[in-house]
């Protein structure tokens, strides 16, 4: 198991992870205390309790918002999808209908 120590509003926390993981720790920790640092510039040091609740609050609704953003994507893909499926189906009946013609006016021409 890694262990990493990440400063989060001028605190140390140890946090252990999967060997390797450590620089996603750090990274997190990172973005995690900027949001804090933000809040506490425009409101003040309010309690750490308070600070990091913010912090989660802002960045679960920044995920929300990506989940959102990404259905939103994967139903875009999904319709097109389905148009593209109609129109090639739409083009194959064409292109059925049209050899009927042909060995229709084929049949046609081989009988006296």
């Amino acid at each position: 198991m890694g262990q990493v120590t990440v400063p989060v509003n001028g605190r140390s926390f140890a946090i252990t992870c999967d060997d390797g993981q450590e620089p996603r720790i750090r990274r997190l920790a990172q973005y995690v205390d900027a949001k804090v640092a933000g809040f506490v510039s425009s409101i003040g040091q309010v309690g750490e309790a308070r600070l990091l609740l913010l912090a989660a609050l802002v960045i679960a609704d920044e995920l929300s918002d990506a989940k959102d953003e990404f259905q939103q994507e994967r139903n875009r893909a999904r319709a097109a999808d389905t148009e593209r499926v109609a129109a090639a189906d739409a083009a194959a009946d064409g292109i059925e209908g049209m050899a009927k013609r042909v060995e229709a006016i084929a049949a046609r021409l081989e009988t006296p």
